[in-house]
């Protein structure tokens, strides 16, 4: 798995880095997996735009994911390793003993043919998931449930992962991408390895048209508009329209918006490093 350039023989192609989808070994999703996706084009159920540069794009379906990974100490063999046009890592499609097909998130080095399992007393392999107090200390993972059978709710993006770096009663302590050091309770499952794909942060699309593929829209800079458009726009010839701010006028670079209440904030051992937001 790796990226790829392209000679410039069009204008789009000039700057266009692309994932050589090396990894992938089907392009033919399992049907049974498959759900409809209806989209909104940033509009409520009243018809008004309440997000903006959203819509078009190219038709979608959604593949159901097993965060849970609940089918304990039945093994899978993994069918095939595909992509997913709803999130930036890729997916493994599971066969169990029993003749279930399921996907999951595919960590990174998953092999087609490959065996996983899920459960208490297996082995810490790369796609094996189990609770957090079952795993070694150092080991990286990813797809981790914050309340014990809710299903993994981070670490699910393209290259992401944690490590788990001490226990301590019913907590572990996990090192998170973003350099925040948190508890989760040790009763939480989670999957061994990376997720899959962490080349997809080099991608660049190369042209306006690939990022309406996506379904995003062109979007008009603050500075450009008027007074009454947005807090930054208006003034004569190029003013730079003061300090970054949201239409609302909420400050942006820097403000901090967490609230000081909030329920996890005894959880936090370490606030995130600087570059990733608010501290």
């Amino acid at each position: 798995m790796g990226v790829r350039r392209f000679r410039p023989l069009t204008p789009g192609q000039r700057h266009k880095v692309a994932n050589d989808n090396s990894d992938i070994t089907s392009y033919v999703p399992e049907k049974s997996l498959l759900r409809s996706s209806k989209r909104s084009g940033g509009r409520n159920h009243t018809g008004k735009m309440t997000v903006r540069c959203l819509g078009g794009g190219h038709k979608r379906r959604f593949r159901v994911i097993d965060f849970k990974r609940d089918k304990q100490d039945i093994p899978a063999v993994v069918k095939s390793i595909e992509y997913d046009p709803m999130r930036t890592g890729r997916i493994a499609l599971l066969q169990y003993n029993d003749g279930e097909k399921r996907y999951i998130l595919a960590p990174q080095g998953l092999q087609v043919g490959q065996t996983i399992v899920s459960g208490k007393n297996v082995a810490p392999n790369v796609g094996n998931a189990m609770p957090l107090s079952a795993i070694p200390l150092g080991t990286i993972v990813h797809n981790i449930e914050l309340n014990p059978g809710q299903g993994g709710k981070f670490i699910r993006s393209a290259g992401s992962y944690a490590q788990l770096t001490s226990k301590e009663g019913s907590y572990v302590t996990l090192k998170m991408p973003s350099g925040e050091t948190r508890m989760v309770l040790a009763a939480c499952m989670s999957t061994v390895g990376s997720v899959s794909n962490a080349d997809h942060n080099q991608e660049v699309h190369g042209k306006a048209g690939r990022i309406r593929w996506f379904g995003r829209r062109g979007r008009t800079r603050p500075v450009a508009m008027n007074p009454v458009d947005h807090p930054m726009g208006g003034g004569e010839g190029r003013a730079s329209g003061g300090h970054p701010r949201s239409r609302n006028g909420q400050l942006a670079k820097g403000l901090k918006t967490r609230k000081r209440t909030k329920g996890s904030n005894r959880y936090i051992i370490e606030r995130r490093t600087k570059g990733y937001g608010s501290k």
